[in-house]
């Protein structure tokens, strides 16, 4: 990597300036993961607004180069209800995306950075303008789309789905619109703490598709997802499963109180 690794948490001021005018350099690149995986990384600068040490970087493999989030251990702030690797929850949320067959999160790796040990996730160019309630209100094309982030989200028990944390990117001549989730540091707890801004489906019957990805899931937690998370935390994820099984609707929030601050 450009920079050795040190032990030690991150210093409160930045490393680099935020990454305002930063120039993203999009290449085509036909295997995100294995890009992520084996490229060499340079950090442009530090995410602004984050409550963690989190850098955009550009990652370079067989000449071409693609931006990605980097969020490193070392920059993460302690907290009570979550033991440190939160790096790793990104990670696990993204595989687990992936094997209920949703594809919601970008591609996200772990490896060895810069600052060591953290999470990149394939940055995805989306409209910023745009999040979960505008897209809700306009985009009713998109609503399955949010179906399956929300059936994740309780699987993974999200306690911070913000609004701003579901990114629209644009139709163009080649795709058709989509929407990705990110940030999903904050998932895994055993306990039941889902805080989420997507509660407009709640009441409906689960996707099939859903249904079932959950009852594969009741029997065995895929590996890859069990191996970065606590044996409490992968049984809670079976609980969660089966109760999707049994109950085969979106939940409910009669409390008003299971939403995320700020909302977006």
């Amino acid at each position: 990597m450009d920079e050795p690794f040190h032990d030690g948490p991150i210093d409160d001021e930045p490393l680099h300036d935020e990454p305002e005018g930063v120039v993203l350099q999009v290449d085509d690149v036909a295997d995100p993961i294995q890009h992520l995986l084996r490229g060499d990384v340079e950090i442009e600068g530090r995410m602004p607004h984050s409550s963690n040490a989190t850098f955009l970087v550009h990652v370079t493999h067989d000449g071409n180069t693609h931006p990605a989030i980097y969020k490193p251990l070392r920059g993460e702030r302690p907290l009570w209800d979550f033991e440190p690797g939160l790096h790793r929850r990104e990670v696990a949320a993204y595989r687990l995306s992936e094997a209920m067959k949703l594809h919601v999160v970008p591609p996200t790796v772990l490896r060895d950075g810069p600052l060591g040990e953290g999470s990149f996730q394939w940055f995805v160019v989306g409209d910023h303008r745009e999040h979960y309630f505008t897209i809700y209100e306009t985009m009713p094309e998109l609503h399955d789309r949010l179906r399956d982030m929300a059936a994740l989200d309780i699987v993974a028990n999200n306690t911070d789905r913000k609004s701003g944390h579901c990114l629209l990117i644009p139709a163009s001549d080649d795709a058709a619109a989509t929407i990705w989730g990110i940030d999903h540091g904050l998932c895994f707890a055993p306990e039941f703490k889902l805080r989420t801004v997507i509660w407009e489906f709640g009441g409906e019957p689960l996707p099939d598709h859903v249904v079932d990805a959950a009852n594969r899931i009741v029997d065995r937690v895929p590996l890859d997802v069990a191996a970065l998370l606590a044996d409490g935390e992968v049984e809670a994820i079976q609980g969660r499963a089966a109760w999707m099984v049994e109950e085969r609707r979106f939940p409910t929030d009669p409390t008003g109180r299971r939403y995320p601050w700020p909302l977006v």
